[in-house]
Formats: structure tokens, C-alpha cells, sequence
């Protein structure tokens, strides 16, 4: 018998309230996992402020970046650390067999069609749960692993997607929260990386990981914008072709900026999410012979590419991520939609 404690989401905008409840056992192909931590992503926030309704209705436990170490499940997991997929396929469908597991239609997500991580422990689909080998836990706590479930692992499966090769000119438009991770992995992978944003601080976050050419649009229309970014793409030796634009930010401003700047033989990749329409012309992407892709979460099976990067010492998750009590909950939710946070919030139990 495991009791599980959490705070739990009961309505848009109103405080989450401290529950628990009793497990008595678990079925077959599901895990129970003690929660090391769980982060604070954008899309709990479109849970609990913007009205994006969730699959199971509320009352509901948010979160869905959640590490942890295995108590019960399938023998080889036990005992094990793991980081829980914020998307998991199930494995067995036309996409899943498809290579396109991440947007599997009878996929599970925390915290939108079950009890998220926000919590003390959680039951969940085992078959997709990633261990954390002891090498990368040497120099990270396995709390901060959390930020892999999505914030990290998402950009890098949409960079894969997008076919960035070294030197290519790689534009990220949004460097707060999953931003500052694509800015990062980019980097890593070899781009030549432009970072736009409208927060001077963020920016200058970057070059402590060796990002240094930034744009700060605060203020700027479009066509100054496009001047400028052409003028630092020439400036970094890049190609004015086959640009790799990836929007981070869920804006509406962003998203425009982001289509504005497709040129010849470019990809526009979209990570953030909005509300907002926007009114573009299609028939540039003729025009230009260029792409849009969409990327929902992150194939389970490149997690681990992930963890080798952070291992290798290629990828620091310490400089933008922080950990939190989970009793600060309500604080922290209230923060990071106010934008006071300039790390990653992940909240580790504190019962």
C-alpha cells in the first residue's frame, strides 16, 4: 500500500489543493515511481490559466517533465532511476510502427489524461520509461533530469527533424523556458545560432554557453528585424539559404516573425503554442520551395541520445534550471506566468 500525495489542479486559476490517495497495487505494463522532481512547462500553464482544456477532466494533477526511481513495475526497471516521457506512445498503432510514436492518437500524457508528477509518486505506462545511467548522475541530482521529459528532449527532436547540418544558419525566436535548451542544442549540433528575443536578460544568459550573437526585436518591425538578421547571418559566415528557423516563444509576434523570415530552400519549425490565428501567404513557401513542420513532444527512443549529450559534458542543465519545494506550487505557477523566473522551476517533493 503506497500513499500518494499531490497538489491538484480543481479549476482555471484556483489554488491547487494538497490531496492524497491510496495504491494498493498496480497492473500489469504499469510502473509506480517515486518522484525525484517534476518541472514547470508552459503547457501546464495552458492547463491552469489559459483554459486549454485537458483530456481527463479536473480535479487533475498537472505536470508532465517527472523524474524518478522505479518501486514497483516490470523486474529490469526496479530500483532504477528514470526520467518518465511526457508523451507515451503506446506503441503498437500504424504511427507508433511508423516511426511517428510521439504523436501516437492513443498515447498517454501526465498530467492531461492521468495524475501528473506534481506529486509524490505516480503510476504510468512502463514500456517507455528511460533509465538514467549512475554516469550521468555524478554531477546532476536525478530532480533535474526532469527537464529532459520535454523541455530539452522536444527541441532536440525538432532539430533532428528540421535536418540542421553544421554551419547551417540556425535562428531560434524565443530563448525563455524550451527556448534556451534549442538555442543550446543547435549550438551543440553545430548551427550557427542566431538568438532573438525581447528580453535583454535572456539573451545575455547565453553567452555563458558560448551563444553570442543575439537580436533584441524589442521595438522593431519586421522589416528591421529581417535586416538585421540578414546582416548577422552574413557576419557569421553563414549561408542566406537553407536557413533553420525554430519558434520557442507561443506568440502570436513570434510566430509572424518566424514565417516573415522563410527564404530559399528554409525550414520553419514550430515548437510554441498560441491561441492566436495568424493571417499568412502560403504561397511563399512555393515561392521559396520552403517548409513549415509541426513537432508534438518527443519520440521516446531519442531520449537517450539526450542523456548522452549531458553525460559527455556537452549539455549543462544546472546554468537554466532550479530547483523548487513542491509546497511553493501555487507561488511558483504565479511566478512563471508573471515571468519573474528566469530558470527552469522544477519542483521536488517535500511531504
Amino acid at each position: 500500500m503506497t500513499t500518494i500525495q499531490a497538489y491538484q489542479m480543481t479549476g482555471k486559476d484556483q489554488p491547487f489543493e494538497k490531496v492524497s490517495w491510496e495504491v494498493s497495487e498496480i497492473k500489469e505494463g504499469e510502473a509506480l515511481v517515486e518522484i525525484a522532481g517534476c518541472g514547470v512547462c508552459h503547457t501546464d500553464l495552458s492547463f491552469w490559466h489559459y483554459g486549454v482544456p485537458t483530456r481527463k477532466q479536473p480535479p487533475l494533477v498537472l505536470g508532465h517533465e517527472i523524474s524518478g526511481t522505479v518501486l514497483e513495475g516490470p523486474a529490469d526497471l526496479q530500483g532504477k532511476p528514470v526520467v518518465i516521457p511526457a508523451v507515451l506512445p503506446c506503441g503498437e498503432c500504424e504511427l507508433c510502427r511508423g516511426g511517428r510514436g510521439n504523436i501516437c492518437q492513443k498515447q498517454q500524457m501526465p498530467g492531461n489524461d492521468f495524475h501528473g508528477g506534481f506529486a509524490s509518486h505516480i503510476v504510468a505506462p512502463a514500456r517507455y520509461l528511460v533509465p538514467v545511467p549512475a554516469a550521468a548522475l555524478v554531477d546532476y541530482a536525478l530532480a533535474e533530469f526532469a527537464v529532459v521529459a520535454d523541455a530539452i528532449s522536444t527541441p532536440y527532436q525538432v532539430i533532428k527533424k528540421s535536418g540542421l547540418r553544421p554551419g547551417d544558419f540556425a535562428v531560434v525566436i524565443g530563448v525563455g523556458g524550451v527556448g534556451i535548451y534549442a538555442a543550446q542544442l543547435a549550438h551543440i549540433l553545430g548551427g550557427k545560432v542566431l538568438a532573438i528575443d525581447v528580453d535583454q536578460a535572456k539573451l545575455d544568459r547565453l553567452g555563458e554557453i558560448g551563444i553570442t550573437t543575439t537580436l533584441n526585436t524589442s521595438g522593431l518591425g519586421i522589416k528591421e528585424i529581417k535586416k538585421s538578421v540578414k546582416g548577422l547571418c552574413k557576419e557569421m559566415g553563414a549561408s542566406r539559404f537553407g536557413w533553420k528557423i525554430y519558434e520557442m516563444s507561443g506568440t502570436k509576434p513570434g510566430q509572424e516573425l518566424g514565417f516573415a523570415l522563410l527564404g530559399i530552400a528554409s525550414t520553419l519549425s514550430i515548437v510554441g503554442f498560441t491561441m492566436d490565428k495568424l493571417e499568412v501567404r502560403l504561397s511563399n513557401l512555393m515561392a521559396f520551395d520552403a517548409e513549415v513542420k509541426g513537432t508534438w513532444g518527443c519520440k521516446p527512443e531519442l531520449y537517450a541520445d539526450v542523456i548522452d549529450l549531458i553525460i559527455e559534458g556537452k549539455l549543462n542543465l544546472k546554468q537554466f534550471t532550479e530547483t523548487l519545494p513542491l509546497s511553493q506550487i501555487n507561488d511558483v505557477f504565479g511566478q512563471t506566468l508573471a515571468h519573474k523566473l528566469e530558470k527552469r522551476s522544477v519542483l521536488v517533493p517535500d511531504f
